[in-house]
């Protein structure tokens, strides 16, 4: 079989190139001349689209999109039928006639579902992982991803990459408090995971419920969330007043605790007289603790150890 007939694609506008420092090492248009297309080059990436046969692509192993929505993906199956592809797909070829997708698995389902044989597509070389960043990067931009997927795709790629949390969002451009309220959302228990990706609820009014630790009024509130409509704002007003008791909160003391405590002060008071300064006693529940006698100078320092009786 020949080989694929090549298109060539106009340069991307100027708003392809404001997408963030990630993409833009990533995804850049790269224009490159027949005979180095043929070379094998870690970093180039190709600007051209071909026509490869739709059952030559393996799905993406890192594909940060979870759920596809079988009505939707018929819809676009309809409109492919009808204008075709207008996005190419983006694929890395790892063999002659095996290529695995990069990212477009939305329009490489549909248009199997159409019945087309072939899908345009980018052809690029990548490493893993530059193929879950373009992958995760394409969705994010698309808002195909809801903030849980986000938040798995990031902790993937600090995990298996090694990446810190600043260098994550250099890689897909985002600030690094963006990508730490991301991972938080997944310390939320398991029934507000479902509501996210259902958008019963939004990322915004998840992530003030990461700043309460109780998980039962977590879900309290996630509760009233959904009962009441509540805004994002009155979400973050209950959690607010929720810290505010918390902080005001005093455990009553125990009435061994309050004899303790008083013996310990008195112990205190005469040892204060008896150095003629000011003494510290510090006592865990366990009884242990300290005794902290502060001197103001070397001739102090002496006068205490005199009245301990200490002698070099």
């Amino acid at each position: 079989m020949t080989d694929p007939k090549k298109v060539k694609l106009q340069k991307r506008g100027s708003r392809g190139q404001s997408l963030g420092k990630g993409l833009g090492s990533l995804l850049s248009d790269v224009h490159v001349s027949k005979k180095d297309s043929e070379k094998e080059n870690s970093s180039a990436l190709s600007s051209a689209v071909s026509e490869i046969e739709t059952d030559w692509i393996d799905a993406n192993p890192y594909q940060p999109r979870q759920e596809f929505e079988q009505e939707k993906l018929e819809e676009l199956a309809d409109s492919i039928k009808i204008h075709g592809i207008i996005q190419p797909i983006t694929v890395r070829k790892l063999e002659a006639k095996k290529y695995q997708l990069i990212s477009g698995e939305r329009r490489l389902q549909a248009s199997k579902l159409a019945g087309l044989k072939t899908i345009p597509a980018f052809i690029r070389t990548a490493n893993d992982q530059q193929m879950q960043e373009m992958a995760l990067i394409e969705n994010i931009q698309r808002e195909n991803l809801n903030a849980i997927e986000i938040a798995h795709s990031y902790q993937r790629l600090i995990r298996e990459f090694g990446l810190k949390q600043e260098e994550l969002g250099d890689r897909v451009g985002k600030k690094r408090a963006t990508v730490t309220n991301y991972l938080r959302l997944l310390k939320l228990p398991f029934e507000i995971h479902v509501a996210i990706k259902e958008n019963q609820i939004s990322f915004s009014h998840a992530k003030p419920l990461v700043n309460i630790e109780d998980s039962k009024k977590q879900l309290a509130i996630f509760d009233r969330i959904i009962a009441e409509d509540l805004s994002v704002r009155k979400v973050e007003e209950i959690v607010k007043n929720l810290k505010l008791e918390k902080q005001e909160e005093k455990p009553a003391a125990k009435p061994q605790d309050t004899e303790f405590n008083f013996q310990i002060k008195r112990v205190q008071n005469k040892l204060a007289t008896q150095f003629g300064t000011k003494v510290k006693i510090q006592s865990s529940d366990k009884g242990k603790g300290e005794i902290k006698i502060p001197f103001t100078s070397t001739d102090d320092l002496n006068r205490i150890l005199e009245l301990l009786n200490y002698s070099d």
